[in-house]
């Protein structure tokens, strides 16, 4: 007699889970950025991903294809997103707290332990092979790097995470308010509602987030060879002709920032000089910009890592400087925390 059951096999099983990563892997790196800009934190996200791809493993079997596999893994994803940002604060950027600090000679070490912080979101992260991703589809990489400019990210901070969720499906990935409404669970104008107030507190907040006139790849070349040349050697004269008159120099976690030339001027000449350290920057790119991996130490052969910093450009200047102070992002970005300089 033939026993029939509707138990999986080992065989099916295994085929079940190849054929889940060989689907939804390639989308990884979207995802990533998906989860990013709803949560501000690349440590967050990666944890949100993990989350999200464990889930559609353990329920794939089921999976009915109603939508597309993208479409399911931005659903599970944005539903884990919403429930992480129930109980957590916005993660802001210095600049978005207070007014500009006027002593830049005074004790910047003081760090409030009660702000979590916006960090940079290292565009390596989005290259095939990087994290596991092989093949990736290019559509998806586009997707990925759409939106990440480092104001848009903080700007979102300031909108609810719902809202956040539907401008970002809508305006940055350019969703249809049909997909979005389905994805959420809400009707079409319940979403057109919720994007008219996001569109609005975002103008409010951050009205010129989008408005950057980039150089062209050969001036910004130039432009950061020329950074980088000074800010190692502390030549803060040729540091402030790349800096716009209004320049934001800020570096979290340390709460104060500082704009003006005067105080910038000031504060460079006081950071650079007066510890005397020595420093190497090697060149990246996060959130689609500009940035550098900072190392420092007293001595020139051993150096820790220090810093990201990631630039702004306005035309053929920089019109924003944002240090993030965490030596252990320099590893999120691909890079040794430590370097031993033979000779």
């Amino acid at each position: 007699m033939t026993i029939v059951t509707n138990q999986p096999t080992a065989g099916s099983e295994m085929r079940v889970e190849d054929d889940f990563v060989r689907l939804a892997d390639p989308f990884r790196p979207e995802i990533l950025a998906h989860c990013y800009r709803m949560l501000g934190s690349i440590h967050d996200a990666e944890d949100l991903v993990q989350e999200t791809y464990l889930r559609a493993w353990r329920s794939y079997g089921g999976f009915e294809e109603r939508s597309s596999l993208r479409t399911w893994l931005y659903r599970i994803a944005t539903n884990a997103c919403l429930t992480a940002l129930e109980h957590r604060a916005r993660r802001p950027l210095p600049a978005g707290i207070g007014a500009p600090h006027t002593e830049p000679e005074g004790d910047l070490s003081a760090i409030p332990p009660e702000i979590t912080w916006l960090q940079p979101f290292p565009d390596v992260l989005l290259s095939p092979g990087i994290s596991g991703v092989d093949g990736a589809d290019p559509a998806s990489v586009v997707a990925a790097r759409s939106g990440l400019r480092l104001a848009l990210v903080a700007a979102l901070q300031y909108l609810p995470p719902r809202q956040r969720a539907v401008l970002i499906l809508r305006d940055v990935l350019g969703w249809r308010a049909a997909e979005v409404a389905t994805l959420l669970e809400l009707t079409v104008s319940a979403v057109n509602s919720l994007l008219k107030r996001a569109r609005a507190r975002l103008a409010d907040v951050a009205p010129d987030v989008e408005e950057v006139a980039e150089p062209t790849e050969a001036e910004q070349r130039e432009i950061l060879d020329r950074w980088a040349t000074a800010f190692v050697e502390a030549d803060v004269d040729t540091l402030m002709e790349l800096l716009t008159d209004d320049a934001v120099y800020e570096m979290p976690p340390q709460p104060m920032w500082f704009q003006s030339a005067p105080i910038l001027r000031r504060l460079l000449a006081f950071r650079l000089n007066k510890h005397g350290k020595h420093r190497r920057m090697f060149p990246l790119t996060a959130n689609g910009q500009p940035a550098f991996a900072i190392y420092s130490g007293d001595d020139d052969r051993r150096l820790a890592a220090e810093s990201v910093q990631v630039l702004t450009m306005r035309g053929g200047r920089i019109a924003r400087v944002t240090t993030f102070r965490t030596p252990a992002l320099v590893a999120v970005a691909g890079f040794p925390m430590a370097l031993e300089i033979e000779g």
